[in-house]
């Protein structure tokens, strides 16, 4: 499935529940930070699974449903990781050459146990007690960004 039909069945929330795995988390994660600003994408994402989680009949429960700090966190690791290596032709092939993203428990470096799952993480994010989560050193545009900035810039002049 290409990452135009992945996306418009997320967001259609037509993706069969079989599938709505950490990696199909991760693609999403992907394709919005692809186009969109951190913010703009964590809002999408956040909506996303909300719609999606409802659509399939997933409750919110003390041990399942949306996870507002997982979801922050795991957005957080795809920017930086993104901003630090730069996108691929496609999802697949970014999360195959970063495969360190495919471990679910990634998130463990950062949080302890006891915190990640916490009623207050689950409802809204909290920062992580073990480590900070890692920035990125350099600056990331989207591919909208770059695009406006292509257009936009001036011929580069040269004195001979």
């Amino acid at each position: 499935m290409t990452d135009e039909e992945f996306l418009q069945q997320f967001d259609t929330q037509t993706l069969p529940l079989e599938q709505w795995d950490h990696r199909a988390h991760l693609r999403v994660a992907y394709l919005y930070l692809s186009r969109l600003s951190f913010e703009e994408a964590l809002v999408r994402v956040r909506c996303g699974i909300r719609a999606y989680n409802a659509a399939q009949h997933i409750g919110d429960t003390p041990t399942g449903g949306y996870h507002e700090t997982m979801t922050h966190a795991w957005l957080h690791l795809v920017h930086v990781t993104l901003s630090e290596f730069g996108p691929m032709e496609n999802s697949d092939q970014f999360l195959t050459a970063q495969s360190q993203l495919l471990s679910k428990r990634a998130l463990l470096l950062f949080y302890s146990r006891d915190r990640i799952m916490s009623a207050e993480a689950k409802k809204t994010f909290v920062a992580p007690d073990l480590a900070p989560l890692p920035k990125s050193s350099k600056a990331r545009q989207t591919k909208k960004e770059a695009a406006a900035k292509a257009n936009h810039s001036s011929p580069s002049l040269s004195y001979s």
